[in-house]
């Protein structure tokens, strides 16, 4: 079954700020940061106040593993590492790593650079965002 186009043109607008600007948000009352952004903060609820952040892009390799199986659209991008990035601001995301497998290692220094994702077909919506390299 494909994907009504529409619909996946409103999710890619959507997604933009988090997806094209790191953009997350912080609690202003306990000064906790979220990616993706939230619309209340779990700890302080309705006492808190959520602000939009913008985030440095750097961090460090938490876990990660290599993917050797990719889902669909991604198959000519195996093998490929993904990895669980700690910002330096607190959040931890998902995200590929651009660089050979044997030199990525956990705590490794990483920064945020901005990569095509995929490409829905020749003609097809191309899908941009973050990725991460290895700052040594």
């Amino acid at each position: 079954m494909g994907v009504n186009m529409d619909e996946s043109l409103a999710i890619t607008w959507r997604r933009i700020p988090e997806r094209y600007r790191l953009e997350g948000s912080e609690c202003t009352k306990c000064k906790t940061s979220y990616f993706p952004t939230r619309k209340l903060c779990p700890a302080c609820r309705r006492k808190g106040s959520i602000a939009t952040k913008m985030f440095s892009g750097k961090g460090t390799i938490y876990s990660f593993s290599e993917i050797y199986a990719p889902p669909a659209g991604f198959e000519l991008e195996a093998p490929y590492t993904i990895a669980i990035v700690q910002l330096e601001e607190g959040p931890k995301i998902t995200a590929q790593i651009v660089a050979p497998h044997p030199q990525v290692k956990i705590g490794d220094s990483v920064e945020a650079v901005f990569r095509k994702i995929q490409e829905d077909g020749q003609e097809g919506l191309i899908h941009y965002g973050f990725k991460f390299r290895l700052v040594k």
